[in-house]
């Protein structure tokens, strides 16, 4: 029997991959991206400590759809804003297997205009 492709499994796959050369550190943390259907977010992480510093999400804008591309901007703008407040600047990004494009890109890029570096 052939099984079908699975394409959750194929990413969690690559996100294992990238997560053996990618770690977060107390001076230069994680920006980890998790997508689903209708909403995004994003958590800022100290993979030493093993603690999340910052996260932001569409669901804290309720009035707004949260599964596109401008809901994803705005997370990436809001993340960036509570990152700056607790001191952070600099971070990895963490794409999770995903590809960089749509709404994953969209987020980077509004964390990189709320100030952040990567």
């Amino acid at each position: 029997m052939i099984s079908k492709p699975n394409s959750n499994k194929a990413r969690l796959k690559r996100h294992r991959r990238i997560r053996n050369k990618i770690v977060g550190t107390a001076q230069r943390p994680r920006l980890n991206v998790f997508r689903s259907l209708n909403n995004i977010y994003a958590q800022i992480i100290d993979d030493e400590k093993g603690v999340t510093l910052v996260s932001a999400s569409s669901l804290e804008f309720k009035e707004e759809y949260g599964g596109n591309v401008a809901a994803a901007e705005k997370v990436g703008k809001s993340v960036a804003e509570k990152a700056k407040a607790a001191g952070i600047t600099e971070v990895v990004f963490d794409r999770s297997g995903y590809i960089y494009h749509g709404r994953v890109a969209a987020l980077a890029q509004g964390a990189r205009e709320g100030g952040l570096e990567f």
